[in-house]
């Protein structure tokens, strides 16, 4: 990456914290950044990168601040971004609030942190928690161990050494979202699974794990058909996967950071079938009064179960005097939605339920005034994946030997779920 420098600013330009790196620019440089961004906000061509007499000026804006970094070699530039953000995720897990205030009661521990968080502008360790342990905050005050732990100079620097649990444990969730657009008459315009593989890890040591999915790619390469396999698309994994073993074999073998992180992130733009469908049958009397009738019904297996369903059915904006009945859950108006809330707790698969809600139109308005907006679905279906990903295997090697417990649940849930009505 290779920052020169990194500068703080307020809102009006002036310095709050400045730091350089490689003492190759001149410090009144920074002076320059102001004029330019005014300038081109003044042209309507606002842009995140600046440059002045062969200095490049990348910065992001953050609640009354600016933070700066500045370069004069050929840097990386979407690195420099990624770094800045790092920056103010770690300020803000240490001030809870990241602005000008808090720069300035704190301004001795920003200047360790940016000590530690960058040599020579090359960025170092950026892992919060590792930094906790040796950058500690009382008040205001800045206390700091002799020894720096093993994790700042060690490869694993996502992790430090010397853990211990009195229960070795992994519980890994693989949790599924679905954003849905079907039409009226059932056909599914737009669909895909957005899907992320969260752990809480409590093992003691330096363990390494093994995880194993029923990957489309693994499964063809060693012949094992298609038939229970997964294609995953757009995979994102966490800094502590071993890429090149994945490349290889399609491992995911890592060093677990402690506690909790999400290892994974993957989508599958595939077609979907409605988990949950609604018929819906909508009828105005004489523009004094509208009848719904709506039918949902469970469209995954019987021995799975849908927990916690909400139902949100858009209402006019002049409806008045609800009236409703169910054949099961409970059903409510919420007139600040302009929508009746349908709420089943338990939504066995394989079943249709029926509600029916009457209200009055007192004022008079053309059918279509409003438009037709879509009914919303929320929902949750434990033990169940719309994709059909499953962990084949979570394997954990600690050269003390210990024997660990791993627990791994699968959890579908809705994302933008929507139903057009008619």
């Amino acid at each position: 990456m290779s920052s020169s420098a990194i500068y703080i600013l307020d809102v009006k330009g002036k310095v709050l914290i400045s730091r350089n790196y490689r003492g190759d620019i001149d410090l009144g440089v920074i002076d320059k950044f102001m004029p330019l961004l005014m300038d081109k906000e003044e042209e309507g061509c606002v842009t995140p990168i600046l440059q002045s007499d062969n200095v490049t000026f990348s910065y992001i804006k953050y609640n009354n601040l600016y933070l700066v970094s500045l370069t004069k070699k050929n840097a990386n530039t979407a690195l420099v971004f990624v770094f800045l953000h790092k920056l103010v995720q770690v300020f803000s897990e240490y001030f809870k609030e990241l602005e000008e205030e808090s720069i300035r009661d704190n301004f001795v521990i920003i200047y360790e942190l940016l000590d530690e968080l960058i040599d020579f502008g090359y960025p170092q360790t950026t892992d919060s928690k590792i930094l906790q342990e040796y950058i500690t905050q009382e008040g205001h005050k800045l206390e700091v161990q002799p020894r720096p732990p093993m994790a700042v100079t060690n490869a694993v620097s996502w992790r430090s050494e010397g853990i211990k649990y009195r229960k070795n444990e992994v519980f890994l969730d693989v949790i599924e979202s679905v954003n849905l657009l079907a039409s009226a008459n059932g056909n599914v315009l737009r669909s895909e699974i957005v899907g992320s593989i969260k752990m809480r890890v409590y093992l003691s040591g330096m363990p390494e794990l093994r995880l194993g999915l029923n990957d489309k790619v693994l499964f063809e390469s060693t012949g094992r058909g298609k038939s229970k396999s997964v294609e995953l698309e757009d995979v994102k994994f966490h800094q502590c996967v071993r890429l090149s073993r994945f490349e290889n074999d399609r491992t995911i073998s890592f060093i677990p950071p402690d506690g909790e992180f999400e290892l994974m992130s993957y989508r599958l733009n595939t077609h979907v079938k409605p988990l949950i469908w609604i018929e819906s049958v909508i009828e105005r009397h004489a523009h004094s009064r509208v009848e719904y009738m709506i039918k949902a019904k469970s469209q995954f297996k019987r021995r799975s179960t849908a927990n916690n369903v909400e139902i949100v059915i858009p209402v006019p904006l002049d409806a008045d005097s609800p009236k409703f009945k169910t054949t099961i859950g409970s059903v409510k108006y919420t007139p600040e939605q302009n929508a009746v809330v349908w709420t089943i707790k338990s939504f066995p698969g394989g079943k249709e339920y029926l509600m029916r809600a009457h209200f009055g139109l007192p004022s008079v308005e053309g059918e279509d005034s409003e438009g037709k907006p879509p009914i919303h679905v929320k929902f949750e279906i434990p033990y169940f994946t719309t994709s059909g990903i499953q962990v084949r295997y979570l394997k954990i090697i600690e050269k003390s030997g210990y024997q660990a417990l791993p627990w791994v649940r699968y959890i579908t849930q809705n994302g933008d779920y929507q139903l057009r009505t008619n």
